[in-house]
């Protein structure tokens, strides 16, 4: 052989044989190591952790519960186009290779040896899975040997649909999300079915480093591979040239609240939980079980935004408070965004409150910075709020400057106006009072900020929203809405009132004299009911006040009881109310309808009880349609004529205002919903001068009923049995008769001649059941 040939041979026989040799041991590892490769039951009977999820009875998500969000869909549910992404950025040959992709690899290891070093994997989706199931992360070649065998035995033990399902269900995404169909919950508040290309390129950017591309933490980074992933569809020939400019430039929103859902609806999420875990321990967070609650979408939505503008309206009404904070931002250009996001940190917005620090700051223009980047003006109107904070004499901490943290606000027409975190709470509390079904619940202002749920937990003076029920006691007693009570001072021996004596006076200072029990109520005077809770004894009135779900431990036997000095919760106060709107039966609310398992099997369902079973009847019917004609007045004439802006005449209820304004209360009803609304600082102190359940309460219970009774037809009370009209003759000899009242049948006292008119010797009286004392 001549020299030539054999320095050429002879090398390509050594290199040949040392791959042969290569060959033969990997074959040998193969031999030795495939058999010892995991069962891969973990697959093919693949049963990941679910976590539990809470709905509204419309089936709207409301609340995810689990160390995993997870949602399983199978590859039929899964839209072409988040597939193609998917395969765009991570396996472009997925449904060609065996499992290792080995043009992939050659690729891959050309550009790595061109580009100088380790910068392009060849994993393919099959490897992906083999790792996420049985391997560990770690960068060794026995580890990659490992994950390519497991590679080769899914995929002759499962079809491609079958891998790519279990790969779209399994992979981590970020923000504790695992799988594409959790991950387009979680990022973008919609079903994987919804996402539009730019959401579905998104996604598919994110398995290569859930953290680096998570859109977040560092939108930036996210947008890149987002627009890598776009690229490659379009390679691909998945999307054409106007789909791609066009998903290029859309406006993704990104929510920024992983637990924020379509319904705003955290308090009643976190009480399902509750009850689940009650039952059901740590499984309840990876069985899978749904829980459907009883609230209605739109029902939670308007109670949600009502509660929230009645609270602001109050806050506004009380004037800006200034700067929440300073940041120190240095010279302009100088890391200024890195300082500014640092800036809003510990500053977390409030659904669409929105955190900011003042960049410029003058009388006439504001100008901050948002969260993610983004410059914000206020100009105008939206100055009006803060405007006393621009001024120079404004104290040094409080003043709007370049620096100050501020929070911001879309008003209705889209322009951004200064506004501030409310330091006041509220609750709101609806439901249907036949069967006690809660249709909405808001238990204060931002779950995030206070998880103290003011429905269920808070222990409140419940002021004249608890006169309804001295008035019902007193019906029992013999009084009826004619009876005519003394409104003038009183005062209350120590003795009386348990503490000290005590000289009550009336709400706005203001003495009237004579007037029947249904004015008193109507006007909610207080001295009119103190003389009638003195007249039919606090200790009847106590233990009358149990049968409508009150503690009477809550409720000393004291004079002080006929103001609504006791402790009531707004969710006792919605059970005793709803007595009243359903005729007289105590029914127990409640928030959980069903709770199923993973394949839709029911494992618990409530059985409630429903007005009209005499075994829940708690008052006397006649009882409940004359209080429920009270409360009417209360609406036409008295404290709440406010509620006359909804223009119906089935809605009655009774305001509610604690000594010194420190609570303010509005419960009322039309006979199918009843609604109770709260507001209240949690330290109890002084709302302010004026602030009365009908200013400060009632405007959130009628945000509420507006759209709650929405296309739902009047109707009203039908008259029991047993009662029967009177005159009610004038106060004065001559005086014309003032109309005509209902009262218990047995109320009515013997015939009494008519002096007045010899023609008619016997008159129709009301009963003297005057109290003055």
């Amino acid at each position: 052989m001549p020299t030539v040939l054999r320095w050429i041979a002879y090398p390509i026989l050594f290199l040949a044989g040392r791959a042969l040799m290569g060959l033969a041991l990997l074959a040998i590892v193969v031999v030795l190591a495939y058999p010892q490769l995991p069962s891969l039951e973990a697959l093919t009977d693949y049963q990941p952790k679910i976590p539990l999820r809470v709905y509204t009875s419309d089936g709207h998500l409301i609340g995810e519960f689990g160390e995993e969000r997870r949602a399983l869909v199978r590859i039929q549910e899964v839209p072409p186009t988040m597939k193609q992404a998917i395969l765009a950025a991570e396996d472009e040959r997925f449904y060609q290779h065996p499992g290792v992709d080995t043009i992939g690899v050659l690729r891959a290891a050309y550009a790595n040896f061109s580009s100088g070093g380790k910068r392009q994997g060849a994993s393919t989706i099959t490897m992906q899975v083999a790792r996420n199931f049985f391997l560990s992360s770690e960068k060794t070649l026995a580890r990659k040997v490992y994950e390519a065998l497991l590679a080769f035995k899914i995929e002759n033990n499962l079809s491609k649909d079958e891998i790519l399902e279990i790969y779209i269900n399994q992979i981590y995404l970020g923000q504790r999300a695992y799988g594409f169909a959790a991950a387009a919950q979680i990022y973008f508040g919609k079903p994987l079915k919804s996402v539009s290309i730019a959401e579905a390129a998104m996604l598919a950017g994110l398995p290569k480093a859930p953290s680096s591309f998570n859109p977040v933490a560092n939108p930036r980074r996210a947008k890149q591979r987002q627009l890598y992933v776009l690229r490659r569809m379009r390679e691909l020939g998945h999307i054409d040239d106007a789909q791609m400019a066009e998903a290029q430039k859309q406006d993704l929103r990104i929510k920024r609240d992983v637990n924020e859902f379509g319904v705003r609806a955290d308090y009643v999420a976190e009480m399902a939980r509750q009850i689940v875990f009650e039952r059901f321990q740590e499984e309840a967070y990876t069985r899978g079980l749904r829980v459907i609650t009883t609230i209605l979408k739109a029902d939670q939505e308007a109670a949600y935004a009502s509660l929230r503008r009645g609270v602001i309206d109050y806050d506004k009404r009380h004037g800006y408070r200034g700067a929440t904070g300073f940041a120190d931002l240095g010279q302009p250009g100088s890391a200024l965004d890195e300082t500014l996001e640092e800036a809003l940190q510990d500053e977390p917005d409030s659904d669409d409150i929105h955190a900011a620090v003042i960049l410029e700051a003058s009388p006439k223009l504001v100008k901050a910075y948002r969260r993610g980047g983004e410059t914000v003006q206020v100009t105008g109107e939206g100055l009006k709020f803060a405007l006393r904070m621009l001024e120079d004499k404004a104290p040094a901490n409080k003043r709007l400057r370049r620096g100050a943290v501020i929070y911001v606000q879309k008003d209705d027409k889209g322009h951004w106006q200064i506004v501030q975190l409310p330091e006041v709470e509220a609750a709101f509390v609806a439901a249907n009072p036949t069967d006690g079904a809660i249709r909405a619940l808001v238990g204060g202002f931002d779950f995030s900020r206070n998880k103290f749920n003011h429905v269920t937990q808070a222990w409140r003076q419940p002021g004249s929203s608890f006169k309804p029920f001295i008035y019902s006691a007193a019906l029992e007693k013999g009084f009826t809405p004619a009876s005519v009570i003394q409104d003038e001072p009183l005062t209350v021996s120590a003795e009386e009132t348990g503490s000290q004596v005590w000289e009550p006076k009336n709400y706005d200072g203001k003495y009237e004299g004579p007037m029947s029990m249904r004015t008193g109520l109507a006007k909610s005077k207080n001295l009119v009911s103190i003389r009638i809770l003195k007249s039919i004894g606090t200790h009847y009135a106590q233990d009358y006040v149990t049968r409508f779900g009150f503690e009477a431990d809550k409720h000393p036997p004291y004079l002080t009881m006929a103001l609504g000095a006791g402790s009531v919760t707004p969710w006792q106060h919605l059970s005793g109310y709803a007595v009243f709107a359903n005729g007289g039966y105590r029914i127990q609310p409640y928030i959980v309808k069903q709770i199923l398992d993973d394949k839709g099997n029911v494992l618990a369902e409530a059985q409630p009880l429903s007005a009209g079973d005499e075994n829940l009847r708690v008052i006397d019917p006649r009882n409940a349609y004359l209080m429920d004609s009270m409360m009417h007045d209360v609406v036409r004439r008295g404290t709440a004529t406010r509620a006359l802006a909804l223009k119906r005449s089935d809605l009655a209820g009774k305001t509610g205002t604690t000594n010194d304004f420190v609570d303010a209360w509005f419960c009322g009803y039309q006979p199918t919903l009843v609604g109770v609304a709260w507001i209240g600082f949690d330290q109890p102190k002084k709302l302010g001068n004026g602030e009365t359940g009908g200013s400060a309460a009632l405007p959130i219970w009628l945000g509420y009923m507006e759209k709650a009774l929405k296309n739902v037809p009047e109707s009203h009370m039908p008259t029991p049995e047993g009662l029967i009209s009177i005159k009610l003759p004038g106060e004065s000899a001559g005086e014309a008769d003032k109309g005509t009242e209902l009262i218990y049948k047995e109320s009515l006292p013997p015939p009494q001649p008519d002096n007045n008119d010899p023609e008619s010797p016997q008159r129709m009286t009301i009963p003297p059941a005057n109290v003055s004392g």
